[in-house]
């Protein structure tokens, strides 16, 4: 579970005797408005509706082959959304009749928005006094440059609070990667080949890409807390703002060159497109095999070996499904209890950029010299030009947002300008380095690069 909690940025703090480590008490944590919840619940239930509306104007021109492909990326994202919240709240070992009801009408979100703002309100009428804490949270912090220990108090609303929380960002990552993604594509490519933009499918458009944007900046800070859960993160505007311009140029760029490719080569595109995503669905398993590792058994402690797979199965689907628009943030480690990598590793993200970059210049030049003049009465070489160059601009801000702006990039034994140098500099010659020993705090702290 995801603890978001906030503490004062110079919290009143008292050293406490320990015989390990001396361990900070911080003052307790503050409940936050749920603006998040709020926020994912309007979006899901705007692309909802408006792809439900879509569907029977497609079905009033009688254009079956758009209604049945809107409505199957609103279902199927749909019932994982459905699947994601009653999995993080463990609804199926409680007995809760109305929650897996509104759960079965794909309503699951709606109430489950209702019971976080009841448990807000009931805990703003106390004056954020609650009864005494059910957990201690320890969080590693940097404090003018020195890592400390702190420890809150977390009292039983908070922490439902977090829980709630903690399930509507996985609820935006999975709405937004395998609802929004292909729904975008999808009413992009139909506006494309018919050339006009009527007001219900603008709006559809304009919900898919909000999604897709929120989900994809959710899923770096996700990536952040994950990699680094035993620190407290703290993401300033600025972070928030780079983040948020990096994912908006980098999914725009890709998801507009993919519906550039697919309307120039009709159906001839679709088995290079599923050759793409089926290559990243089936990476992570061939690691797995290689490895010769079992199957994780502590995911859930109640799950049997065919629930275990059937969850690595759906985060499987998901990571393809981000990889295949942007980048994950994060590297699948089947073999690993916590499923991720946590180590930083730039190899992977700078191989994944290339190879993107390569197919994007790939697909731009196909449009380019083989697309229909009637798509667009727009120059074709000037669309591609910008394309690209967004495409590079937004890998721009991703290099200056992990050089610059990550919120534990003191941490980082290498950052983004040492592995430049490691990959563009192979003639420095090699004698500095064998002559030179790492140190063994050095050694200790590096991570994967």
């Amino acid at each position: 579970m995801d603890r978001v909690f906030e503490i004062p940025e110079e919290p009143n703090v008292e050293p406490i005797s320990s015989l390990e480590e001396d361990v900070i008490r911080g003052t307790s944590p503050r409940f936050t408005f749920p603006f998040g919840i709020l926020f994912s619940t309007f979006l899901y239930c705007g692309e909802a509706a408006a792809a439900l509306y879509m569907v029977t104007i497609y079905r009033k021109n009688s254009e079956t082959y758009w209604m049945t492909y809107t409505f199957s990326c609103f279902m199927f994202s749909s019932i994982m959304v459905q699947l994601t919240l009653i999995f993080v709240h463990r609804d199926l070992a409680k007995d809760k009749p109305l929650s897996l009801f509104m759960h079965l009408i794909l309503l699951g979100p709606v109430i489950r928005c209702l019971e976080a703002m009841i448990k807000y309100l009931t805990l703003w009428k106390k004056g954020g006094q609650e009864e005494p804490y059910v957990s201690l949270t320890r969080k590693k912090m940097l404090i003018n440059g020195e890592e400390v220990l702190i420890e809150w108090e977390v009292g039983h609303s908070i922490r439902t609070l977090a829980m709630h929380r903690s399930a509507y960002k996985r609820m935006s990552q999975i709405q937004a990667f395998l609802g929004s993604v292909p729904q975008l594509t999808c009413q992009l490519y139909v506006t494309l080949i018919s050339a006009e933009v009527p007001l219900d499918r603008a709006v559809l458009i304009v919900f898919s890409l909000i999604s897709v944007t929120y989900g994809a900046t959710l899923c770096n800070m996700l990536a952040i807390q994950i990699k680094y859960d035993e620190y407290k993160i703290r993401l300033g505007p600025l972070e928030v703002l780079c983040i948020t311009i990096w994912r908006t140029l980098e999914i725009t760029c890709r998801l507009m060159i993919l519906v550039l490719f697919s309307a120039t080569l009709k159906l001839k595109a679709v088995p290079f497109l599923l050759l793409n995503f089926l290559i990243i669905l089936f990476e992570p398993w061939v690691k797995f095999w290689r490895s010769g590792a079992h199957m994780p058994s502590n995911i859930e402690k109640n799950f049997s070996r065919l629930g275990t797979l059937v969850v690595l199965i759906s985060v499987t689907v998901l990571y393809a499904g981000i990889n295949f628009s942007c980048w994950s943030a994060l590297q699948l480690k089947l073999a690993d209890s916590d499923l991720v990598e946590k180590g930083q590793n730039w190899g992977h993200m700078g191989l994944h950029y290339s190879v993107r970059l390569l197919e994007n210049v790939i697909m731009v030049l196909v449009f380019k010299f083989f697309g229909v003049k009637v798509l667009l009465n727009y120059c074709h070489s000037l669309i591609a030009l910008q394309l690209i160059i967004a495409y590079l601009i937004s890998i721009g801000f991703m290099l200056l947002f992990f050089q610059y702006l990550h919120p534990l990039r003191s941490l980082f034994t290498h950052n983004v300008v040492d592995y430049l140098h490691c990959v563009c500099c192979h003639q420095h010659p090699r004698g500095r380095v064998e002559n030179s020993e790492p140190s063994v705090d050095a050694e200790a702290g590096q991570s994967i690069v």
